[in-house]
């Protein structure tokens, strides 16, 4: 019903409810168990195809399976619990260290270059490094658009990962991955586990593979979340904040800070906290 040619309050309302039940009824409901998940599938490619997702990256979308192992992944990050001195023993810090000592001098080039392109020291870098793949070594063996499709449709991180897996197809559609690219639980691929959002926005060209393109896109990363050349990377210090974006958890920064310090520092930091 209209007055005057205008819409009346009450039509107003009206429709902006039906335009909400409206959207609510088509997005694709999340769920805690994988009964739903070829549902919701469904019902996300259409959502896709909407937002202008091409055939070939809908195709991918729809040969993901339900990932338990990923949920399970994600149900059970106890590691994050532990004392610093845990987790340190835990990942092997004072591997890291050594073997991060060895791989700044044989790659001294590469790091150089990095450093005076980004501003960031090969310490945190290689940290990293290590800390995520065992340099390059471990890149986890689950199916990366299935892992990053079931945490979109799992209700507990639902919104993050709805991102996370738009990225991913977007990424399809650029040739980055395919069906059976293979990552870590949570869809983290390359060097230094990439999730897909973050290949797109930091990604700086090469192959996440490599570890040129890991470490270069890494700096990348850090110099964006306000790394600044020359200052310290401690707790307390102007480039922690940067460490603290890379993971949420504390305890992770806090190695990462410690270990790229021993890296950077020698032998002789590798007492020192």
């Amino acid at each position: 019903m209209t007055t005057g040619g205008k819409f009346t309050a009450v039509t107003v309302a009206a429709l902006a409810a039906l335009v909400w039940m409206g959207s609510k009824a088509d997005a694709a409901q999340c769920g805690n168990t994988s009964a739903g998940f070829e549902t919701w599938k469904s019902e996300f490619a259409n959502e896709a195809r909407a937002r202008g997702v091409s055939g070939s990256a809908i195709a991918a979308l729809m040969g993901t399976q339900y990932s338990a192992a990923t949920i399970a992944a994600d149900r059970g990050q106890r590691s994050f619990h532990l004392s610093l001195d845990q987790f340190l023993a835990k990942r092997g810090g004072s591997v890291i260290a050594s073997r991060g000592r060895a791989l700044k001098q044989s790659n001294a080039a590469l790091f150089a270059s990095i450093e005076q392109r980004y501003g960031v020291p090969p310490g945190p870098l290689i940290a990293i490094w290590g800390m995520e793949t065992a340099f390059g070594r471990e890149h986890g063996n689950q199916n990366a658009l299935s892992a990053v499709a079931t945490l979109a449709y799992d209700c507990r991180r639902s919104a993050y990962f709805t991102d996370q897996l738009y990225a991913a197809l977007t990424l399809v559609d650029r040739g980055v991955l395919s069906a059976s690219t293979r990552s870590s639980p949570h869809g983290e691929i390359g060097q230094t586990q990439f999730l897909p959002k973050t290949v797109l926005e930091y990604g700086t060209g090469g192959s996440l593979e490599t570890a040129s393109g890991a470490l270069s896109s890494t700096a990348n990363f850090l110099r964006a979340h306000g790394w600044q050349p020359g200052a310290g990377y401690q707790p307390g210090e102007p480039n922690f904040a940067a460490i603290q974006a890379w993971n949420a958890a504390p305890v992770y920064q806090q190695a990462i800070a410690i270990v790229g310090r021993q890296i950077d520092g020698g032998e002789g930091s590798s007492a020192q906290r």
